[in-house]
This record gives C-alpha cells, structure tokens and sequence, in this order.
C-alpha cells in the first residue's frame, strides 16, 4: 500500500491524506496500524458483518429451481412471487427469508420485477 511506503519515509500524515484524498482521521488510523503490524496490518481486513445465510453453491441451486418455474414446485400459476420464491427457499435449505429479503437475493441474482400484461376481460376481436 502507498501509504505503508509514505509512512516509512516519514511523511506527515497531513500530506499522505492529501494525496490520497482521505480524511486525516483514515490515516491516523492506518499509521496506528502500521506501527503495530506493518505494512501486514494496512491490509483489508474482509467482508463486514454477518455471514450469508446462503453461500454461492446454494444460491445458483436457488437459480436453477427458479429456473424450472412454478409448476414444477407445485403452484397453480406459471408466476413467481416473492412468497412463492421464499417457500422455495426454505422447502431447500429450511432459510427462512422475510419478502424484502427475498427480493435483495433475487436481485443479487439478476432477476428483476415482471408483470404479466393486462388484458381487458372483455375483448373486443
């Protein structure tokens, strides 16, 4: 990281925010951390927070059984619903995910909101 390198060759801390276009307070946090780990303690330190309940090989199992379509998990209509989508969900991996949630993972797989097109009862042909 450039900074371990700046820190190294007594750079203030100042300039170091300055040229790279951080806060004063990012970089006393990362000198703090390079003097008591290196140049080892300015490495990112990984994703934050909680785990995913559901890991990648789990999500693309989740896709494939979106991909098979209602019918083929027991429902009257060819339409996927968030509810319909969460029970799918927990009949595989006994996850329960609230309909927010359910949408977050279908957009984390590129799926996006569709509506059937409307059409009037009576028509007339």
């Amino acid at each position: 990281m450039q900074a371990a390198r700046w820190f190294a060759r007594n750079h203030r801390q100042a300039e170091v925010a300055r040229r790279l276009r951080v806060s004063r307070q990012t970089v006393s946090r990362w000198y703090h951390a390079w003097r008591r780990h290196g140049a080892a303690g300015l490495r990112r330190a990984g994703r934050a927070g909680r785990k995913p309940r559901l890991d990648a090989a789990a999500l693309k199992r989740v896709e494939a059984a979106l991909l098979q379509g209602p019918t083929a998990w027991g429902f009257a209509t060819h339409l996927w619903t968030l509810k319909r989508t969460a029970a799918v969900i927990w009949q595989l991996f006994h996850v329960r995910y609230s309909l927010p949630q359910t949408w977050r993972l279908l957009h984390q797989l590129g799926w996006s909101r569709q509506r059937p097109a409307r059409r009037a009862k009576e028509r007339d042909d």
